[in-house]
């Protein structure tokens, strides 16, 4: 359960980023709103953790970087600004069916029956808070978060295929300097100069850097580490919950009837897949404690 409880930070971390995002930070700067998220979350960690990438790492912590932090903050941040709060975040809840399906292959986890039903109760709540809401929708800004779902399902799954023998925070720190580092000589190319930050930004940039990206990814990864990939991503749900919630409170947006239903069942979804994990210790499943390796060292063999 306390795999659970850490895990479900991140998820209620980026619910709150969206608003962040759409309030504070300059709508047309993605590239740099970008860059600033990740490359000082990564120099906090890699400051708590001074480890330097040995072997295979200083080319997986480019490829994840690139898809974890480069590509899925830049079409993030898109859609934040196109989106209200509460939309944006419901498009994201897609991952965990997502997740479930790449992680198949990629590291022999086959979906489990009650990680399937609670993906498709979340699911439906997804539907009812996303084609209800009072407010217009953006095409592309559904078509970014979409895309930002894709690309960071399959990121999280490297990340947990590859995970064996790294340390959870310094593997998160390398993945957000790469990803920074990335973005910046692209961020310089295409939109000039920096951006002039007045406090509240710096401010709220700052909270984007620590507790939307460095907490929750080390939160995250270290789920991914100890959960199968399924139960995390059931739990990401609570993105969408946490978005809808912190819009309606402090954004002013309207909750329907109909987004409440929406809610109701995304929760559901999250407390299925926990209760039928826990029944279920038999599944051929390792139990998630203590840290297990061999389910990836088991993956490694079977996918080379």
């Amino acid at each position: 359960m306390r795999w659970v409880a850490l895990t479900a930070v991140a998820p209620v971390a980026w619910g709150t980023n969206y608003f962040v995002t759409h309030e504070f930070l300059p709508a047309d700067r993605p590239l740099y709103g970008a860059a600033l998220r990740a490359l000082p979350a990564g120099m906090v960690l890699l400051a708590l953790r001074r480890q330097r990438p040995h072997g295979a790492w200083w080319w997986r912590s480019a490829v994840l970087g690139l898809l974890n932090m480069s590509a899925f903050f830049v079409l993030v941040y898109a859609a934040s600004q196109l989106l209200p709060t509460s939309v944006a975040s419901t498009v994201m809840a897609v991952s965990p069916l997502t997740m479930m399906l790449i992680a198949w292959p990629l590291v022999s986890e086959r979906p489990r029956t009650a990680h399937l039903a609670g993906a498709a109760v979340g699911l439906g709540g997804v539907c009812l808070m996303l084609l209800t809401g009072v407010e217009g929708v953006s095409v592309p800004g559904v078509l970014a978060s979409a895309v930002a779902m894709l690309v960071s399902s399959f990121g999280y799954i490297l990340a947990k295929r590859w995970s064996a023998g790294a340390d959870v925070l310094a593997s998160t720190a390398w993945q957000l300097t790469a990803g920074g580092l990335f973005l910046l000589p692209v961020a310089a190319a295409l939109e000039g100069p920096p951006p002039a930050l007045s406090m509240p930004t710096l401010f709220a940039f700052g909270y984007v850097a620590l507790v939307a990206t460095a907490l929750a990814f080390t939160a995250w990864f270290t789920g991914l580490r100890h959960l199968p990939a399924g139960t995390v991503g059931l739990i990401g749900l609570l993105n969408p919950v946490t978005g809808v919630l912190l819009g309606t409170a402090v954004a002013g947006e309207v909750l329907t009837v109909q987004q409440l239903c929406g809610l109701v069942l995304v929760l559901a979804g999250v407390v299925l897949g926990q209760l039928k994990r826990a029944g279920r210790r038999d599944s051929g499943q390792a139990p998630p404690h203590p840290v297990s390796d061999e389910r990836p060292a088991r993956a490694r063999r079977n996918h080379p």
